[in-house]
């Protein structure tokens, strides 16, 4: 069983390099252990946190419970049939780095997810998405520990509740488990997915035209380097706020007020609009609001320009969302969590 250390700096590990301490931390990199520490009675009577790559959490302060860090490891072929390879990685596995393996490995099917950060652990509480694809879509299985009981658990697709930017683990069952492998369903029989105006450039400009999965994801990496920035030299927790999705009333009056709306038609009817685009309008792009602002590159990424705390995360956001809502009636819905 883990060590479990007090008062843990949380800093280095969140994304937006917000100062913190972990009343109590300690990592997990088995299964075992895990249940080791819930059979010892070490979860019972305090709060819990899950973090992976903590890109995808705000610190308003300090952490008054025990923060488990997911550091459990591994990759592999799990099988494979016909129609697909099936391949697990444990949820301690950096994202970035899985994608960029099965694609070597010659299993096409995640590259339109290149480049996001976090662990493959945070993937399916997420739902991550991006150019075109939702993890959800390449999801088989999850392993999860019932941190109540210590209990393992197997969960599909329909036991997880995805939605867009959402599952299970945000609603009904938040902070219950902790997820520890997940296997991916990649086909044999993809084909690329470039229909988003950026991958579709980007591909132009390098002269391909049927683009194979490598390059596919070289493309979305080109784009996302661009864009965003590096969290190491500029804190931030990747986009920051979701993307609204509008019923067709509400599009309808969007759009003949604002002719240029960037949107997407959504599988159910409704209008996913682009909530960048939103913010540049209300004009936060490039804009600061104490030590945090809005990319200049992105105004749907906030950034740490140094010395940031998670209240100051908090005010901005609050002062785009009413600055959005009062120019466009759309309410905006953040994606990282406040803790």
């Amino acid at each position: 069983m883990q060590q479990i250390q007090r008062d843990f700096p949380l800093q280095a590990l969140n994304t937006f390099g917000l100062p913190a301490l972990a009343d109590r931390y300690v990592v997990v990199d088995s299964v075992a252990g895990l249940q080791a520490l819930v059979r010892a009675g070490a979860l019972a009577g305090t709060a819990q946190l899950v973090l992976g790559g903590g890109s995808n959490v705000i610190f308003g302060g300090d952490f008054n419970g025990l923060v488990l860090k997911v550091a459990i490891k591994g990759r592999r072929l799990v099988r494979e049939d016909d129609e697909a390879w099936y391949v697990e990685a444990g949820a301690g596995e950096t994202w970035h780095d899985f994608v960029r393996w099965t694609l070597q490995q010659g299993w096409p099917g995640l590259e339109n997810l290149s480049l996001i950060p976090g662990t493959v652990g945070a993937a399916p509480i997420q739902n991550i998405g991006a150019y075109g694809l939702e993890m959800c879509a390449r999801f088989e299985s999850l392993d999860a520990v019932d941190l109540g009981s210590g209990e393992s658990r197997h969960m599909d697709a329909p036991a997880c509740r995805f939605g867009y930017r959402d599952s299970v683990f945000k609603g009904e069952a938040a902070g219950r488990y902790l997820i520890t492998s997940v296997v991916f369903r990649l086909p044999k029989s993809w084909q690329p997915i470039t229909g988003y105006a950026d991958v579709a450039r980007e591909l132009e400009a390098q002269g391909i035209a049927q683009p194979d999965a490598l390059q596919v994801s070289d493309a979305v990496i080109a784009i996302r380097s661009r864009k965003l920035p590096d969290p190491a030299v500029l804190g931030n927790a990747g986009s920051f706020f979701k993307n609204p999705v509008v019923d067709m009333p509400t599009f309808a009056r969007l759009e003949a007020a604002h002719p240029g709306l960037p949107h997407y038609a959504q599988p159910d009817g409704r209008q996913k609009l682009a909530a960048g685009w939103l913010i540049e309008q209300a004009g936060w792009k490039g804009r600061d609001l104490g030590p945090v602002g809005a990319f200049e590159k992105q105004a749907l990424v906030l950034v740490n320009r140094g010395g940031a705390r998670g209240e100051d995360v908090r005010r901005i956001a609050e002062a785009i969302r009413a600055d959005v809502r009062a120019r466009f009636g759309v309410e905006l819905e953040a994606e990282p969590v406040f803790v």
